[in-house]
């Protein structure tokens, strides 16, 4: 265990110093490759318009070959032709279908290739598109378990550079993807690096920073540069209108944050937490002298570190569940599918998929400003409660706006995405405040994984949208009404010092 004063012991720091300048810069940069790696799909899965594919070989007219895809079909998306036999003065109407038999052909105006044109993922195979992004955040999932432990196992940083790593390598493999299943495949490990680099990252600054850094970090810090990288996406995917030159742009700003392993030093209150007390003093006394402060002989009393070394344990995921109170804070922030789905829906929304997809990320912007604002004066259950509600009511009445007002139906999504966003960078440091540093990241991760399911579902909630334009936006408004209304049962973590133990954490509220 460790002496629960840890922000007491290193006050003299102060808050914002050029130690803590310098570690909230560099672990910033590094979150920027999850914005635009996490909802790539946007532009590398997407459907190009399509018909089926006529052979150049075959002798028939133009009129024939104009009239042999059938009116009645989507005009954008045709997967049937009328049998290209030698017919002469019929009635189109009564010549039997059939399918593409010779493929399809696809429109080169917004792309030059996506996946789905790569491998023909249209018609009976149109199931495949949303599997691949429900694939990526399977690996999101699978990442979340696994990283949150061996981050409070092994540390905090280097978990950070090996996933980082992982992601960088796999995401740079996949430009060479041979076949639909091998991408995916690798699309597995790259979400499995995606998210366990972010977390990673995201606890190693709240651990570090001072209480009163914290909210900035945590909502103007991480989260802000994570939207960065969303706005990057669609201007890099405008550019590079292939998907296997998008991913090997994506690739070269892994590199450059691989570099920052030099300057970002590890969470001394986890170093703490294993009994690594002298390296834990040599990280602070290293901020000092940078900071240019003097520190104290003795930061953290060995005598009792000492003591408490011989009662360090393992702690894992069924730690996280033995308790009730634990049980239940797990539970509330299981519910969490909006932010996804709403983030991957910008291709279907009415207007220019690239600006779409901008605005999309660029509305993060103000909900993020609002997010700290709230953090700094509100209690977390009232910041969740009233962003999660807002989130779903407006996309509760998406279902009332006429068709025909597809700007209307626009803004509300975005009014939606701003609520969500809000929602999602304020659940992040709540999760934290509320887990001891013993067990913080696991919980973290696992909160994550829990929240990943609803991701994993979430490019079906969207697929929905094709036999009822409304139904997404129902069932995510729902969704997350019912978790703002969760979250009001959570502890109140405001201006509390972060648990160290889980004898520290309180207790959820009846």
């Amino acid at each position: 265990m460790i002496s629960p004063d840890y922000d007491d012991s290193t006050a003299f720091l102060g808050d914002w110093g050029p130690f803590q300048r310098t570690v909230f810069a560099l672990l910033c940069l590094s979150m920027i490759p999850n914005g635009f790696t996490g909802l790539s799909m946007v532009f590398m899965g997407d459907t190009p318009a399509h018909r089926c594919l006529i052979p150049a070989a075959l002798n028939i007219t133009d009129e024939w070959r104009n009239a042999s895809i059938p009116l009645e079909e989507d005009e954008e998306n045709r997967d049937s032709r009328f049998s290209l036999l030698p017919w002469v003065d019929v009635n189109v109407s009564d010549i039997p279908q059939e399918g593409c038999l010779d493929g399809w052909e696809y429109d080169t105006g917004t792309y030059i290739s996506t996946i789905v044109s790569e491998w023909d993922l249209v018609c009976s195979d149109n199931w495949r598109a949303p599997l691949t992004t429900s694939l990526f955040f399977c690996g999101v999932l699978t990442g979340s378990v696994i990283s949150g432990q061996m981050s409070d196992r092994f540390g905090r940083k280097k978990v950070l550079f090996v996933t980082m790593g992982i992601q960088t390598v796999f995401t740079f493999i996949q430009v060479f993807s041979p076949s639909w299943l091998i991408f995916c495949l690798l699309f597995f490990i790259v979400g499995m690096g995606q998210i366990s680099n972010y977390v990673a990252g995201f606890v190693l600054g709240m651990e570090i920073f001072s209480p009163s850094v914290r909210d900035i970090y945590a909502t103007l810090g991480v989260c802000l540069f994570f939207s960065i990288g969303y706005m990057m996406l669609p201007l890099a995917a405008y550019f590079l209108r292939d998907w296997r030159m998008l991913l090997l742009v994506f690739t070269i700003p892994g590199i450059f944050c691989m570099l920052l392993w030099w300057f970002i030093p590890e969470s001394p209150r986890w170093l703490l937490s294993q009994g690594r007390v002298v390296e834990a003093e040599a990280i602070v006394r290293k901020a000092a002298q940078m900071n240019g402060v003097n520190a104290p002989d003795v930061v953290f009393p060995l005598n009792q570190t000492r003591e408490n070394a011989g009662r360090l344990r393992t702690y894992s995921l069924c730690d996280l569940v033995k308790s009730s109170n634990v049980s239940c804070i797990t539970i509330l922030f299981s519910v969490s599918v909006g932010y996804c789905a709403l983030s991957l829906n910008t291709s279907s929304l009415h207007g220019n998929i690239y600006l779409n997809c901008f605005l999309s990320a660029a509305v993060e912007v103000p909900a993020l400003i609002m997010a700290w604002l709230m953090l700094r004066r509100w209690p977390r259950r009232l910041c969740l409660s009233s962003t999660l509600s807002l989130g779903g009511l407006v996309l509760l009445f998406i279902q009332l706006i006429p068709q025909h007002m597809n700007y209307v139906a626009f803004s509300l999504v975005m009014l939606g995405k701003f609520g969500l966003s809000a929602a999602f960078s304020i659940l992040y440091p709540a999760t934290a405040e509320l887990y001891p540093t013993v067990l913080r990241n696991t919980a973290l991760g696992t909160c994550s994984m829990a929240s990943r399911v609803g991701s994993i579902l979430a490019p079906y909630f969207i697929y929905l949208g094709s036999y009822y334009r409304s139904l997404p936006y129902i069932l995510i408004g729902s969704v997350n009404i019912l978790s703002g209304l969760l979250s009001l049962l959570l502890p109140e973590s405001l201006g509390s010092p972060l648990p160290e133990t889980i004898s520290h954490m309180q207790t959820v509220v009846g």
